[in-house]
Formats: C-alpha cells, structure tokens, sequence
C-alpha cells in the first residue's frame, strides 16, 4: 500500500502524552502510603519515652495517639460506655482490682499473643487473654528516714505497728473509693485480716488519728513529711524511694525515703492492656500489644511509670533496680472476689472512716 498522498503526522506527540500518563500513574503508585493512626486509651499516669513511640511508629509506618482518660475506674467506665463503637483502638491501665469488670462487660477482643510466652502465668490472670498482662508494681507503705531517726522512731515493719500511740497522726492514706494505690491498700488490709476484721483495723487507724486524702498526689506532695508536710508515712509504691534518688534536684547516695517490706504489707498491682471491641485497625493493634510486651517497650516503663516488666527477657534499670526492695509476699486478692464484692467493702469502709 502507497501513501503518496498522506503525510503523517509526526508520533512524538503521542507517545509523549502517553509517557506523561505513564509516569503519573507510576508516580502514584510509588507513592508511599500515609501513617496508619492508631488511639490508645490510657489512665493519667501513662508515659512512655518519645523515642520508644518513635520506634513503633517507624516499624510499623504509623501514627500513636495516646487518650489520657482519667484514673484507672474513670477510663474503664469511659471504655464501657463506648463498647461496641470504642473510643480507641488499645486499652492500657486497667489493673486487677478492676480486671473482673472489664471482663464482664466484654469490652476487649481476645489476642493470644506470642510474646506471653516469655510473661509467667502468676501475671496471666485472664485465661480468655482478652486483657494481656504488661507491668506491675507494689503499693506499699513508705517513710521519712530523716524524719524517724530525728524522733528517735523505728519505722513501722508491717500494719500493725500502725495502731501503736507511738504513729499516732503519722499516717497519711488514700481514699480508696477515688485513688488507686487507695484502693490497693485498702485490700492489702482486707487480705490480712479479712472481713469484717479490716473495719476493726481500721477503726484502729482511725482512733491513731490516720489522715484520709482523695489521690496520691495531694498525700505524698502535700501531706507527706518528705514534701513538706506533716506526716512521714504515707501510702505509695515500692519504687517511690529509687524515683527519690534517680529524679532529686540535688544528687543523693541514697534514697532519704524506704518502703516498708514485711509480709502482707503491700498489695500488688498488675496492669493490663486489650485490644478494644470494635476497632477498625485490629492488625495494627496487634502489633502495639506485642510492642508493649516487647523488651524495648518493657525495658522503658520502670523509668517512665516507675513500674516493672513482666517479660523475663526485660532488664530492669541497674540505677532504679538498686534502690528498690523488693516487698516480702505481697497482699492478693482473687480479681473475682474483688469485682463481687468491692463495692460493699468500699461502703463500709466509707461508714467506718469517714462517717
């Protein structure tokens, strides 16, 4: 066939048209994708170092939103209330005291993950692994050594050294029905002496003239002797003297404040997290519980929350672990006893000490 007649047109036009088609929709598609978001729902007290987040974040190209909710109660009710259509994806801070509850109302989804394998099973309360175990610590009774020895006062070894003359108006605690370590104390009692024996130890504390404040805060930064205050016993954690030492404005050799140790003196606390019923991101909350179970995660919280891993192959902080002694068989409670019965023990304990 002869095209004599025809002159064709030159093709570059064309082929450059469908060149700049073909790089746009490659540059398209080599276009990364934007950070997943994910919210995870936490009590006040979370912290976590940036770096940590940041390391999350960079694995796993996305974007972590914390939502402070309140203490641990408020946040669990904040939970309950948006079951089914939740708030965030991730719950951290729920603790034994409130674990049953939880459970109860289903607001988790179950997640065995593999990193339980390196958690031992007295942290693993949930058998359904719908709230995954991540940290612990001890609410224990703690003390002014400048304050005592000035007085010539022995530090009380376990409760009832509370009940002597010698600590009267000494004690500072924590309302159990809006503190957490409260609470915690408030069992440690109920365990050593049962019920209804805590309310006549209580009435002890109460005629040795315990001072009751609402939370943590006001008891150890207002009212306690070390701070500033009057008394120099108060309710607070096992590791509240290392965070004395590693945080003093002014380098100390040692902590000028201890934790009392002895038998059933303290109640533990373990904390755990689940992923939320509902979520729409379930993989990539996946990843941020195995993340918190992870050493790097792990390794970060006794610095941040002044709490311990519950992941064995975690290695605790040579400079807090030196100023931290360990309490000597901690106060429990079966979580199930806890839920069924907390609220009439909060009621009497309400009518016993702040009738």
């Amino acid at each position: 066939m002869k095209f004599r007649n025809f002159k064709m047109r030159p093709a570059w036009p064309v082929t450059a048209g469908l060149l700049v088609i073909l790089l746009a929709a490659c540059g398209q598609a080599a276009t990364p994708e934007g950070p997943r978001s994910l919210a995870v729902m936490t009590h006040d007290s979370f912290a976590v170092s940036e770096e940590v987040v940041a390391q999350f974040e960079q694995e796993n190209n996305a974007k972590v939103t914390f939502l402070k909710s309140g203490d641990a109660g408020t946040a669990l009710n904040k939970a309950i209330l948006s079951k089914g259509n939740p708030l965030a994806d991730v719950f951290y801070g729920v603790d034994n005291t409130f674990l049953s509850r939880a459970l109860e109302e289903g607001v988790f989804e179950p997640y065995d993950s593999p990193l339980l394998a390196n958690v031992p099973a007295e942290f693993t309360l949930d058998p359904t692994n719908q709230a995954l175990p991540v940290d612990y610590g001890d609410v224990c009774l703690n003390y002014d050594k400048v304050y005592l020895r000035e007085r010539s006062l022995a530090p009380p070894a376990g409760l009832e050294d509370l009940l002597k003359p010698e600590y009267r108006s000494l004690l500072v605690v924590e309302n159990p029905a809006t503190s957490s370590p409260g609470l915690a104390f408030l069992l440690a009692t109920i365990a050593r002496y049962g019920d209804p024996g805590y309310l006549e130890y209580w009435q002890g504390l109460v005629d040795n003239e315990v001072l009751v404040v609402n939370d943590w805060e006001l008891a150890y930064y207002n009212e306690f002797s070390h701070s500033g205050g009057t008394r120099p016993i108060v309710v607070s954690y096992s590791s509240s003297p290392a965070f004395e030492v590693l945080f003093a404005e002014t380098p100390l050799d040692a902590p000028p404040t201890a934790a009392v140790s002895g038998a059933g003196s303290c109640f533990r606390q373990v904390e755990f997290a689940g992923i939320l019923k509902g979520t729409q991101n379930r993989a990539l909350a996946e990843k941020w519980i195995d993340f918190m179970l992870s050493p790097a995660f792990q390794q970060d919280m006794p610095l941040q929350m002044a709490v311990f891993p519950v992941n064995t192959d975690a290695v605790l902080d040579p400079n807090f672990a030196q100023y931290v002694t360990p309490p000597v068989e901690p106060a429990a409670l079966d979580p199930q006893e806890i839920a069924a019965r907390r609220d009439a023990w909060l009621q009497s304990w309400n009518e016993t000490v702040l009738r």
